[in-house]
């Protein structure tokens, strides 16, 4: 890569909602836009099976389909989409921010922080010996492995439900595990499952342990108000205990709250000067996808008024310096 490749007007951390929505504004205004994506484009919402709440699509529309009209507007507008390629780390160096990815480093006159946050690990004893053969993060991604099995999902929140609900296409069961003594999912989820006749919700109750050799067999569960303990019969256990934030490249360089989310003004500014954040990673209450497409929208606009003001002072310096040479 030589080194007029290496610089950008701007660059995007993220494809999902948030990053995407930033690089279709930023790129339709012109800016020389890179979106960086350790993975591919899409974020959670894209191992989501069907989306029901975002505006404009009645019937719902699955995650991916999603994205994916998301990704194409964003290359229409001549959006540079780097996937598989993890941003390490972020430098301000006098109006120029330095992104150094997994691969190279890359210049910006600014940043759009829109990294979103990763499912979150229990780091109960099975868990990581058994990922992947029985134990997973993405009904999406696996369900299909476990047609006519007895699962069981972790949490009870609007994730744990909306990913049961499309569990219960293959598996012959689902039981959902809560750990609060009451769901947290929207009411109309709660209504929808529990009057289904093969769920089954265990509530007050903790996952101590995944058990199983090869592949997952069982759970143990304590009750939290009788301190017993039971174990569950299952051959997959799907979790959805909440999310952290993707933001350790980030650590000493803007500033972030107690959990790690990037805390932000609501023009979208960071602790630094020219780099923004959208979405999931910031620091909030509400996490939805038209959430962070609105959030994608000010960074990018917020984005457009600096780069501007930077080229305004550009202009008054050359201008000075031409008057005192005359």
């Amino acid at each position: 890569m030589n080194r007029d490749e290496s610089k950008k007007d701007v660059i995007i951390v993220g494809g999902g909602p948030a990053g995407l929505t930033s690089a279709i504004y930023t790129s339709r205004e012109g800016f020389n836009t890179l979106l960086l994506e350790r993975g591919v484009c899409g974020g959670l919402p894209a191992t989501t099976d069907m989306i029901e709440n975002y505006p404009g699509f009645p019937d719902g529309i699955s995650g991916s389909h999603l994205i994916e009209k998301f990704k194409k507007q964003a290359l229409r507008f001549g959006t540079h989409i780097r996937e598989y390629e993890a941003v390490v780390g972020i430098k301000n160096r006098n109006n120029t921010i330095e992104v150094t990815t997994s691969k190279q480093s890359y210049h910006a006159r600014a940043v759009v922080v829109g990294s979103g946050s990763i499912p979150k690990m229990l780091h109960v004893p099975g868990e990581e010996k058994l990922a992947g053969r029985g134990v997973s993060y993405c009904v999406t991604c696996d369900g299909p492995f476990f047609k006519d099995k007895h699962v069981a999902v972790i949490g009870c929140g609007n994730s744990g439900l909306q990913e049961g609900e499309s569990l219960l296409r293959y598996a012959k069961s689902v039981t959902f595990v809560e750990f609060l003594p009451h769901m947290t999912a929207e009411k109309i989820l709660q209504e929808r499952l529990q009057n289904r006749n093969n769920t089954k919700f265990l509530l007050s109750h903790q996952l101590i342990s995944i058990e199983g050799k090869d592949s997952v067999h069982s759970l143990v569960l304590k009750n939290l108000e009788t301190g017993e303990n039971k174990k569950v019969d299952v051959s997959g256990v799907f979790i959805y205990a909440g999310f952290v934030p993707d933001s350790k490249f980030l650590e000493g360089i803007v500033k972030l709250d107690d959990c790690g989310y990037i805390t932000t003004n609501d023009r979208m500014e960071t602790s630094v000067s020219g780099i923004y954040a959208a979405g999931d990673i910031r620091a909030k209450k509400v996490r939805q996808i038209d959430v962070a497409c609105g959030e994608g929208t000010i960074a990018a606009v917020s984005v457009r008024d600096y780069i501007h003001q930077l080229d305004s002072k550009s202009v008054d310096k050359k201008k000075t310096i031409s008057t005192r040479s005359d």
